[in-house]
């Protein structure tokens, strides 16, 4: 697998997805305990906001998740907006799905076909959100 190099036109250092949920406890413990990212940062009362962001060791890519004391849209907006996890190969990906299974975490059909013809699985977290473990990268 190679890596090419950031574009100097785009000098960015780190890329953060941020969520809002009504779930804040349920959904950082699909992502933390479940699917093993760990805890980088939580904040508590900023503006109204607490929140929560979970990331992969070594790297500047982390997902954000934040809840708000009037609540927040939550939603999924449909079944294709997917965060896809690569393993190295299908013992690892197992051992996430265990986890799953054994908190009731089932696997749900994907929209997209490719990710089963592929050998993924497709799961939803609490907020109907889905996450797609592979067990290869694909380049």
């Amino acid at each position: 697998m190679t890596t090419a190099a950031w574009p100097e036109t785009l000098p960015v250092v780190q890329v953060r997805i941020g969520r809002p949920t009504d779930q804040l406890t349920e959904v950082v413990a699909f992502y933390r305990d479940l699917l093993g990212l760990p805890e980088l940062h939580r904040f508590d009362g900023h503006a109204g906001y607490d929140g929560v962001m979970l990331g992969l060791p070594g790297t500047d890519h982390h997902l954000e998740f934040t809840t708000h004391v009037d609540g927040s849209p939550g939603a999924a907006p449909s079944k294709d907006n997917l965060l896809v996890l690569y393993f190295a190969g299908t013992g690892a990906m197992y051992d996430v799905m265990e986890r799953l299974g054994t908190a009731g975490h089932e696997p749900v059909e994907p929209e997209n076909p490719y990710w089963t013809d592929n050998g993924g699985f497709t799961f939803e977290d609490p907020d109907g959100w889905r996450v797609v473990l592979m067990p290869k990268p694909v380049f």
